[in-house]
């Protein structure tokens, strides 16, 4: 295929004892399949606690199913035990955690978008990243596109996904400087290294928003979600990251945009008991705005992820708010077994080389031609819009149906075997 590079396709290490955990792990199993007779302090805790009734840990050790999307991808996907993040291909041999180009794909990250930084400064960014192909769709429900600030900006999923939809990103900030440089890199160089925390910062966004404009302007940006999520240890609003949603409603009311995005983690929502939410909410209104909260699970839109999150969209007093944007995938059950629409991880990562521990598969040709629209839109042969119309045809009550159509048959691939 040629010497494309996919840049990042490169996976951790394991040391004896985690490859040989892996080795016992089949498609969407767990720790549970490891046996005893494999010595592991840490699998003995897990195997307590769960006895214990504190929780069956059912990710820990968990190994990707084919045909569903992948649980949520964190930042250290890189580590067997932390999650389920070894890869699907247990019949070849693929005793691994996913690569960080594997882990990007199932966060909707193209090909061509590449990440800087050391390896943890890489898993960090694409696991606290929002996907752009759902950062897309939203940015197609809050109205025409514009001129747009993201801040708390990461590697720069939500500007991706808005940047396709047309609107221009004239600033973004983030306090992590390799991710800056993904931003930068990647897509319109105005991100620079900031702490909302500090005044200068938000003068300096202030300074480089227009004082007269034609066109509409969004803020969009997520608060880091460590302070709220449940896969934390420390869930408190005294935690100093909770407080961050105030230094963004400074930003709104100064800023005075047409339209707003807050994005954050399901645990928003529970925190002391839903009181926290309804101060965020508060705060974002007293500011002058209408607001909607959206809970939005990625495999719904297209992404081969189960990632939910909480999109709290917003629009000046006395307009009209957005319509939350519209599913068009069919999950049969809670746990988004595949129905005719979701894209599973092999839909999504089929057509990548395959690796064992340790290797980097940054300069090894594709296996073979796009064989689904997922990969097709990876590789940049299908735009965003175009994958989600290919996804089905609309049917008489007006959702979709159909499925996620293969583009490129077995006979058209191009490796051995």
């Amino acid at each position: 295929m040629g010497s494309t590079v996919i840049s990042n396709h490169d996976c951790a290490k394991l040391s004896h004892l985690d490859l040989c955990m892996a080795e016992a792990v089949p498609p969407g199993g767990n720790w549970r399949n490891i046996p005893t007779s494999i010595p592991s302090a840490r699998l003995e805790q897990i195997r307590v606690s769960c006895a214990a009734g504190e929780g069956s840990r059912s990710t820990y050790y968990g190994r990707l199913d084919a045909g569903k999307p992948a649980y949520t991808i964190g930042t250290y996907y890189n580590r067997p035990g932390n999650g389920c993040f070894l890869h699907y291909d247990f019949e070849g041999g693929q005793h691994r955690t996913i690569s960080h180009r594997e882990a990007a794909r199932l966060q909707s990250f193209p090909d061509s978008f590449t990440f800087s930084g050391s390896q943890r400064a890489v898993c960090q960014q694409i696991g606290n990243a929002v996907p752009p192909l759902l950062a897309f769709q939203i940015a197609n429900a809050v109205g025409p596109a514009g001129i747009m600030i993201d801040v708390f900006a990461g590697a720069g999923g939500l500007s991706l996904g808005f940047d396709w939809a047309g609107w221009k990103s004239i600033a973004a900030v983030d306090n992590d400087q390799h991710a800056v440089a993904t931003f930068n890199s990647n897509l319109a160089s105005v991100a620079f290294v900031g702490d909302m925390n500090e005044d200068v910062v938000l003068q300096r966004l202030m300074a480089l928003a227009p004082q007269k404009r034609r066109e509409r302007l969004a803020l969009v940006g997520g608060p880091p979600c460590q302070g709220f999520s449940t896969g934390g240890n420390s869930r408190s609003k005294e935690d100093i990251r909770n407080s961050l949603y105030k230094r963004y409603a400074l930003l709104l009311g100064r800023l005075k945009p047409d339209v707003f995005v807050f994005e954050n983690v399901t645990g928003l929502l529970s925190l002391q008991n839903g009181e926290f939410v309804q101060s965020v909410l508060a705060e974002l209104r007293a500011v002058g705005y209408e607001v909607a909260l959206w809970r939005l699970n990625a495999a719904r839109f297209g992404v081969p992820q189960r990632r939910e999150r909480v999109i709290i969209a917003g629009v000046p007093r006395g307009t009209r708010l957005p319509s939350e944007p519209t599913a068009w995938t069919r999950p049969t059950d809670r746990e988004l077994i595949p129905s005719t629409t979701v894209c599973g991880v092999a839909d999504a990562l089929g057509d990548l080389p395959p690796l064992i521990a340790g290797q980097d598969g940054s300069t090894l040709p594709y296996r073979y031609l796009p064989e689904s629209d997922y990969q097709a839109y990876a590789r940049g042969t299908l735009s965003a819009a175009d994958y989600i119309a290919r996804a089905g045809f609309t049917d008489d009550t007006g959702g979709r149906s159909g499925h996620l159509r293969r583009v490129a048959g077995r006979s058209q691939r191009l490796h051995a075997g």
